[in-house]
């Protein structure tokens, strides 16, 4: 794996990401390299430089945060740091089946694919998880209801959609932790609708 460009990879997404407090952020990039390079060292066989440059740059080009097509951030980054076509359109793949929206029900076609989609989605579940979703939700207006909403639409669901045996493991803790947290909010929230 090349250092160099991993490093070079972080420093672009710190840049990229500069001044976002909405949970897609560096700290965001960061912990999905960090559950992709652990999910990746149970894998059997993967490219660890591809799913390393995915995972840093999965949101480069996230439709929420930017206007590009074509994965432009990522691709343009990519070629101006030597990376040859075939790799990046293999790296785009990747970038391509992490989205949960996007991809609701679909399994990556390769190992690297479904290590990056399980990083990914690692970080919107458990405690960083319920950060990210309030962060999120008072950016972007969206009222306290709603992120309980979200869990229900989106975060609870998961857990069972986890790929690799390492993601499913480390998504069972991180579930619990959600359910915990929803019957302590229901708690602290019905004295309010009697």
């Amino acid at each position: 794996m090349n250092d160099l460009l991993i490093q070079e990879t972080k420093d672009y997404t710190r840049e990229l990401f500069s001044g976002n407090s909405d949970g897609h952020d560096l700290d965001h990039s960061l912990r999905v390299y960090s559950n992709a390079m652990l999910i990746a060292k149970e894998e059997q066989e993967c490219d660890l430089e591809a799913v390393a440059l995915a995972a840093l740059l999965h949101d480069a080009d996230d439709h929420k945060l930017f206007d590009t097509e074509d994965n432009e951030n990522a691709v343009s980054f990519l070629k101006a740091h030597g990376v040859d076509e075939q790799r990046i359109r293999f790296i785009v793949e990747i970038i391509r089946s992490v989205s949960f929206s996007k991809n609701r029900g679909k399994t990556p076609d390769s190992a690297e694919g479904k290590i990056v989609q399980d990083a990914d989605r690692l970080d919107a579940m458990g405690a960083v998880g319920i950060a990210r979703t309030f962060a999120y939700g008072g950016k972007h207006g969206r009222p306290l209801d709603g992120g309980i909403e979200h869990f229900h639409e989106k975060l609870l669901l998961l857990k069972d959609e986890m790929n690799t045996s390492k993601g499913r493991e480390l998504a069972e803790s991180r579930h619990r932790f959600m359910e915990e947290y929803l019957a302590h909010f229901d708690s602290e929230t019905e004295l309010i609708s009697n």
